[in-house]
């Protein structure tokens, strides 16, 4: 039987002061991101950045990624909303953030944070580039719990039943009456693809693997950033035919061909460039990583 989506998108509610979980993925994310950059700095993986200059750096990715992220969505997804709307931007708890927005604002802002402590961008971006799946992963299960960015209908056993999805007289229902029109089996018929699951997966478990694996070993300048892009746009790509695209873009979502989204259109670039940082590697230096001792 497929699940039923009843997750409260809120994680604590104190009076009027409500704490979302989407809020906390992102938390999280910065956490888990600071945490792992920490033992690579300690490790000598960054020469010549300390801790306190790792903290700055954060401070900058963290900016980046909240602005580029929003601001990105903005203009990819829902202008003409926000537009009548200015003062739903703010509303960055209840979800609308891009992915290549914010990889655009993280650029921005680790180019500023190389260029200000004389560093080369790519040996900065070979850096942080493992330390960014873990927060893709993070902010997929927020839109999970936030049961947004749903997938296509499926007749899988792993399928979800998202309330928001479903015809007026049920998402009308409240939470028990649905729950037992569930149980009846009325509602198999209207389950989706996790795609946000499928996307925490390979983003945020699979592209981490990689990239932590590939950064511990000798590798070119360049490498690490262009598997990065690489792999992320076409794991986004693939996804994307299972994923419900946004219904005020194009037709119906649809950008041409009856299946081409922006999320695909967006992660062709990111497809292209990765490649080519990635033949261009083999041109550039060898960067070594630091000795078993230098982590002590």
């Amino acid at each position: 039987m497929p699940y039923l989506h009843q997750l409260d998108p809120i994680a604590v509610a104190l009076g009027p002061l409500k704490v979302h979980w989407y809020g906390l993925m992102y938390l999280l994310a910065f956490f888990v991101a600071w945490w792992l950059g920490r033992k690579r700095i300690r490790a000598g993986y960054l020469p010549g950045v300390n801790e306190v200059g790792y903290g700055d750096l954060m401070f900058y990715g963290m900016v980046g990624v909240i602005l580029g992220g929003r601001i990105g969505y903005v203009l990819f997804y829902d202008l003409q909303t926000y537009i009548s709307h200015p003062l739903q931007i703010l509303r960055v708890w209840e979800g609308g953030m891009s992915f290549h927005g914010g990889l655009a604002g993280v650029i921005i802002a680790t180019w500023i944070w190389a260029r200000k402590h004389h560093l080369h961008f790519f040996d900065v971006g070979d850096f942080i580039a493992p330390l960014v799946p873990p927060g893709l992963g993070f902010g997929r299960l927020g839109n999970f719990i936030n049961g947004e960015l749903w997938g296509k209908p499926t007749d899988a056993a792993y399928g979800v039943i998202f309330p928001s999805a479903l015809p007026a007289e049920y998402a009308r229902m409240d939470a028990v009456s649905l729950k037992h029109e569930w149980a009846s089996g009325a509602l198999n018929s209207f389950a989706r693809h996790p795609s946000q699951l499928y996307q925490a997966f390979l983003e945020g478990v699979v592209l981490f693997l990689v990239l932590w694996f590939l950064s511990k070993r000798e590798r070119p300048r360049y490498f690490i950033s262009g598997v990065f892009l690489a792999l992320y746009g076409v794991f986004r790509f693939i996804v994307e035919f299972v994923r419900v695209p946004d219904a005020q873009i194009g037709d119906h979502g649809y950008l041409a061909f009856g299946w081409l989204t922006m999320g695909q259109v967006l992660s062709v670039p990111l497809i292209l460039a990765g490649i080519a940082l990635v033949v261009y590697s083999r041109r550039a230096p060898v960067l070594h990583r630091a000795l078993p001792e230098a982590s002590a």
